[in-house]
């Protein structure tokens, strides 16, 4: 079985109203990771995803990135305990 990760990342800064989720689910959906993301109520975008290590840790670092319009101050990331399965999609609730 191979090696499998799963974190949560907290993403500030300008990332609400840039197009920061649908982005994110793209990256996600061509690296073939599961998870969500969604826009939290303090302005922030909160994500959950899963999948190999190498290519976790290559998402997190494109987090750091964003999207064009985005300016992102900071990615914070802890580790999941819950492996999630299935499509990345994006969360409409805050």
């Amino acid at each position: 079985m191979s090696a499998r990760r799963c974190v949560r990342v907290l993403i500030t800064g300008r990332v609400q109203g840039v197009g920061f989720r649908a982005w994110m689910r793209d990256q996600a959906i061509s690296r073939n990771l599961s998870g969500w993301v969604r826009n939290r109520p303090d302005g922030a975008v909160e994500a959950v995803f899963c999948g190999s290590p190498d290519v976790v840790e290559a998402m997190i670092e494109t987090c750091n990135e964003g999207p064009r319009w985005a300016n992102v101050a900071a990615v914070d990331v802890s580790e999941e305990r819950q492996w999630l399965n299935g499509a990345f999609t994006i969360l409409n609730q805050r």
